[in-house]
């Protein structure tokens, strides 16, 4: 008993004095060998001062029960750099120092408004990320513009082009009101562009010019063909748009049944699943099955289906989109004003907002900022210069030694004297 009370005393007198509490401190074991040297034997995680204060109150008597051992503890007063943030629970002040500061319940209501905050800006993060998930679209109006020249023939020109008659076909487009700064180019609207010229005056071989899309494809403002020819010229544009994500054309019989032409694969699954809701073809009894009505049996040819083997069956029943076609004529007449057309065509882009989402997920300055002010105010030692000058004063290197050596020394003094006080009560 004599022993525990001892090193409490001890503990209370000579290690509370070296405590900050607004630091974080790591707990050593060393031991004094018979080259009167140091080892340091074990290292221990690190503590705030209100946890080892703890800790050497109650533990280190244990420690210490057996004198034979020369042993004593090390504590470091360097700070822990990486110290992880605390918890909102190490941000509420005490009960007694809110009952002698009556001004603290503010800290307090602003810690309950943090809390609310941070909980609603989760919140919003975690809707804008499933927002992120579904295709965000908007339609807009792509303005096509077909125009064509005529070069005629010059009987005294020197290079084999000037005197042979030519035109030249151009197919160029923009978007209408477009309030984005970056011009989106005229190509990346299709997956392929196919004009098919008369095949009666360019022949079999070198009546089409086609156009399509590969991984390498860099983007252009237009297209543009040129042939040799002084006669108007029928031709016939095939346009396939570009969907991202891709679109479907769907079997006649299905289309009429759903009210649907052209759709995305999620959007067709969805309207059948609303048609057998709507018309109750979900078995009462086995809730995967679905009972196929007439039309049902007519499309997917049988009475009886699985609800999951309906993305299977549709792979047959679903169509690439119908492309855009466009009949032109190419004058070479050279009074005729008209020669340029021009076609206005739906196309889906990226809804704006998609980006500003984006931006706002992989932003982290603000989070980097309320850290930083978040640890500035957990830990409140900017501009105190006295406990600047006992950090730097028990950081120096002679520092670690000496509280040792102290320790160490002091736990002699007192072994001796109690070796001396049980020696004199047993004689």
């Amino acid at each position: 008993m004599c022993k525990n009370v001892y090193l409490r005393i001890m503990i209370k007198y000579y290690f509370q004095p070296l405590l900050s509490f607004s630091r974080s401190y790591t707990l050593s074991l060393i031991t004094h060998t018979n080259t009167h040297s140091w080892k340091n034997v074990w290292m221990g995680p690190s503590y705030s001062a209100d946890g080892l204060w703890t800790l050497l109150s109650v533990t280190i008597v244990t420690c210490f029960h057996s004198l034979s051992f020369f042993l004593s503890f090390f504590l470091s007063v360097f700070p822990i750099r990486s110290a992880k943030r605390r918890k909102m629970a190490d941000k509420i002040l005490p009960q007694r120092i809110r009952e002698l500061v009556p001004e603290s319940q503010a800290y307090m209501d602003l810690l309950a408004f943090e809390r609310k905050l941070d909980q609603t800006i989760m919140r919003k993060r975690v809707d804008i990320q499933e927002a992120l998930k579904r295709p965000m679209k908007q339609k807009r109006k792509l303005r096509l513009y077909i125009s064509n020249t005529f070069n005629p023939a010059k009987p005294d020109a020197e290079d084999s082009e000037g005197s042979i008659a030519s035109w030249e076909l151009r197919v160029e487009g923009k978007l209408l009101d477009d309030p984005g700064k970056q011009k989106r180019k005229f190509s990346s609207f299709f997956k392929s562009l196919v004009i098919e010229l008369d095949k009666d005056l360019y022949g079999p071989d070198n009546h089409l010019v086609e156009w399509h899309r590969t991984a390498t494809t860099q983007e252009t403002d237009g297209f543009q063909v040129k042939r040799p020819g002084d006669v108007n010229v029928r031709c016939t544009l095939l346009l396939m748009l570009d969907y991202q994500p891709p679109q479907f054309k769907l079997d006649p019989r299905l289309a009429r049944l759903l009210g649907i032409h052209t759709q995305t694969r999620s959007c067709i699954i969805q309207a059948l699943w609303q048609y057998v809701k709507t018309n109750k073809l979900q078995d009462s009894h086995e809730k995967e099955y679905i009972n196929c009505d007439k039309y049902f049996q007519q499309i997917f040819d049988c009475p009886r289906l699985k609800f999951c083997e309906i993305p299977q069956r549709l792979t047959n029943l679903l169509l690439p989109p119908d492309p855009i076609v466009i009949n032109h004529v190419i004058s070479v007449d050279p009074n005729d004003q008209k020669k340029t057309a021009c076609y206005d065509i739906d196309v889906e882009v990226d809804d704006p907002l998609k980006s500003q989402m984006n931006g706002f997920l992989l932003s982290t300055t603000n989070h980097q900022e309320i850290a930083s002010l978040d640890n500035k105010l957990m830990t409140d030692t900017v501009g105190n210069p006295e406990e600047e000058r006992r950090a730097e004063f028990y950081n120096q290197p002679w520092s670690q030694e000496a509280v040792s050596r102290y320790f160490y020394c002091k736990i002699q003094q007192r072994r001796q004297e109690l070796e001396q006080a049980l020696a004199m009560r047993t004689t």
